[in-house]
């Protein structure tokens, strides 16, 4: 039989078992506790700090320097002109003296096609010239050759019978037959003077159908309008060509040029003579010097761009028709200007540009006047010296800071 202290002793043992687990899981909420009080409060302190004390900044001095802006266009570059040469007359190729990458000097034989009925036109209507200047003149001849004949048989005659070695009636005939060929020799002359302008307007036909046969014997010869470059080789030995139908394409020798396309907005700070810097994007080390040499006079509607067309005064070897190029244009530049860090101006593309200084250990908004801005920097008109400190873009107005020496 159990007794009364035994059986008060059994039902408090549980309560005695976890006494020291409860104990334990509260001295572990206190040091949670404790361990957040100590973040917090070095949170808080942090704080504090950092209100109250100044940070240290790095700090650009403003400087006197050159500043530039361009603009950065992409274009083509263009040959003086691209002609066209092709046939003007049907026929067959029977010649192509030239391909693509040939270079061709003004008046260089490029294709030439069948002549054959075209030179045969050339030796027919020199023939016919030479006949009608020769049926021109044949008659009067013969009757001049025909009087210098006689008069010479009569001299003759006029010695023969002083000589005794003819008759007078001999003499009578020689005499009779100089008067018929002098007779002959003015008739003919004379008719002759009234054919003077039916002969001369038969040659001057036959010279026009020789001339006419001469210059279609050209046309089957393609040359060179000028000193150039062959671009397209359109046509090989014996196709046959149409009037009109393009065999070769050049481009001429001389001047290059670069076309490019500006934005409308960029219209009042273009202006010809600006210098510019280009670069192909095949040979992206190497660059040339070009300049702006005439400004479309109106403004595309449908791209909102106008066009330019730059002078390239010494264009590189490499340089190719139709080669794409990127072109910075020179369009403001000032010569020792004061000019701070691009990212150290708020606002600089309005009204209202400022930037952070730093006075009385505070980050102190200070109102500038901004003209050029470029890539690497912002000119200053109005609001700082030589000098003169500007705060990082990272520094927030009103903070403390202290700028490092």
């Amino acid at each position: 039989m159990t007794t009364t202290a035994e059986h008060d002793e059994l039902n408090e043992s549980p309560d005695r078992a976890d006494r020291p687990t409860q104990a334990a899981g509260r001295s572990r909420a206190r040091t949670i506790r404790l361990v957040a009080a100590t973040i917090l409060g070095v949170a808080v302190l942090a704080l504090v700090a950092r209100w109250l004390l100044p940070s240290s900044v790095e700090g650009t001095p403003v400087v006197r320097q050159d500043v530039a802006r361009s603009l950065v266009l992409t274009g083509r570059v263009r040959p003086p002109a691209r002609p066209l040469v092709g046939a003007t007359v049907g026929g067959t190729v029977r010649e192509v003296a030239v391909r693509e990458g040939d270079s061709v000097r003004a008046g260089q034989l490029l294709a030439r096609l069948d002549d054959t009925q075209a030179a045969a036109a050339v030796a027919e209507a020199r023939a016919a010239l030479a006949g009608t200047r020769a049926a021109s003149r044949a008659e009067s001849e013969r009757a001049e050759r025909a009087l210098e004949q006689a008069e010479r048989d009569l001299a003759r005659s006029r010695q023969l019978h002083d000589a005794g070695a003819i008759s007078s009636r001999d003499l009578e005939q020689a005499a009779r037959t100089a008067a018929d060929a002098r007779a002959a020799w003015q008739a003919a002359s004379a008719r002759a003077s009234d054919r003077d302008s039916d002969v001369l307007a038969e040659v001057a036909r036959a010279v026009a159908a020789l001339e006419a046969a001469e210059a279609r014997l050209t046309l089957t010869r393609l040359t060179a309008p000028a000193a150039g470059t062959v671009v397209a080789r359109r046509v090989e030995p014996g196709d046959a060509v149409t009037p009109g139908q393009v065999l070769i394409e050049l481009a001429l020798h001389g001047r290059t040029e670069i076309v490019a396309f500006a934005s409308e907005e960029t219209l009042g700070e273009l202006r010809n003579g600006a210098p510019g810097v280009v670069s192909a994007d095949a040979y992206p080390d190497e660059t040339f010097d070009a300049r702006i040499a005439w400004i479309a006079p109106a403004v595309d509607p449908s791209q909102g761009t106008i066009e330019v067309r730059l002078e390239v005064p010494e264009p590189p070897a490499y340089l190719l028709p139709d080669m794409t190029v990127s072109v910075n244009v020179e369009v403001a530049r000032r010569d020792a200007a004061l000019v701070v860090p691009r990212d150290a101006v708020r606002g600089a593309g309005t009204d209202s540009a400022w930037v952070l200084v730093a006075l009385d250990g505070r980050a102190t908004r200070r109102a500038v006047r901004v003209g050029i801005v470029s890539d690497a920097g912002v000119e200053i008109t109005d609001g700082l010296s030589e000098g003169d400190v500007v705060l990082p873009a990272s520094v927030e107005p009103g903070a403390r800071v202290r700028v490092a020496r």
